[in-house]
């Protein structure tokens, strides 16, 4: 018990200075190739502090974990959506443009309610809820639009992105400087989010919790770690974009990619991740673009964040209220 005490506390360390050179890194590679902080946070961030999600979920199913496979997937966003963004916008109210409202955000709602539909075969045709091979190449495909849509995106951004113009005013870093920050942040993201996972893991399995519900709630929380830390720290310091775009980025790349990946190399049995846990995802998603929205400032407040961060709490609260 004290060894995983220790890897939880190693991990939190690594995760953190992680998160804050990976955000420095970032966005002074943004600022290099002319790219706003959005379209980073999108791609580059997201990818990146998606990782940890990936090498999990992977590992889980190749040792035969497949519900924690699906539960780390479906946990991670519901974490994403509902403590992350509510978290950021406590810290500092997020300001959402029109253009991630309408495109941005309903493609996070496309890829929760994509997952609803592939668990709910049961229901339509009788079958078992797995997420087959073809499963996986469909979540692929998904995939591949997504890096199109969001390529062709980069080069349609206008000069004047106001997310652009904040980028400009960032200290410039040297290219190789922006490099070894970017990466070696990345490096002790995913080694920190590995020991935090070890540690909570081991500590959960000696108070016996299954493996589903270790998926949705440790496993999910330590590998959004980097999420949560990279995106803390882009709101703190201004990075507006990056924060919103790690989200958005993280969530489509972990259905999409992570589960569509995992899928095709091995089918996934859902076991113990149920239809209520894939509605919650749903129901977070849709709140997400709502409350950017609501009263027609496209800004998520304070109390919009502070209502997100307490859904994820009563979620948490019905799945421990399941233990035996």
């Amino acid at each position: 018990m004290l060894i995983n005490i220790l890897l939880l506390i190693a991990g939190l360390v690594l995760i953190l200075g992680g998160a804050n050179y990976m955000t420095d890194g970032s966005a002074a590679l943004a600022k290099r190739m002319g790219m706003s902080d959005f379209i980073v946070g999108l791609t580059i961030v997201s990818m990146m502090t998606s990782a940890p999600e990936l090498v999990v979920s992977v590992m889980s199913a190749a040792g035969a974990s497949t519900d924690m496979a699906i539960g780390n997937i479906v946990g991670s966003n519901i974490f994403n959506i509902l403590v992350i963004i509510g978290v950021v916008a406590l810290i500092r109210p997020i300001e959402v443009t029109r253009g991630v409202l309408v495109n941005e955000i309903p493609l996070v709602i496309l890829s929760s309610v994509v997952l609803f539909v592939m668990g709910c075969a049961p229901y339509i045709d009788g079958t078992p809820m797995v997420l087959s091979r073809v499963d996986g190449l469909i979540l692929l495909l998904f995939f591949v639009v997504f890096m199109r849509y969001t390529i062709a995106s980069a080069r349609k951004a206008p000069a004047t992105d106001p997310l652009a113009e904040d980028a400009q005013r960032k200290k410039q870093l040297p290219l190789w400087k922006s490099l070894v920050f970017l990466l070696g942040g990345l490096a002790a993201l995913i080694f920190g989010g590995q020991w935090f996972v070890d540690g909570a893991v081991g500590i959960a399995r000696g108070i016996g919790w299954s493996e589903a519900l270790i998926g949705l709630t440790i496993l999910a929380a330590g590998t959004s770690l980097p999420e949560l830390a990279t995106s803390a720290v882009a709101a703190i310091r201004g990075f507006s974009g990056i924060c919103l775009g790690n989200v958005i980025g993280s969530c489509i790349f972990n259905i999409f990619f992570v589960l569509g990946t995992t899928a095709t190399v091995m089918p996934l049995q859902f076991g113990n991740i149920t239809i209520l846990d894939l509605g919650v995802l749903v129901g977070a998603s849709f709140l997400f673009w709502i409350f950017g929205w609501l009263f027609r400032v496209r800004t998520i407040t304070r109390a919009e964040g502070a209502v997100l961060f307490f859904c994820y709490i009563a979620y948490i609260l019905y799945l421990c209220s399941l233990i035996k």
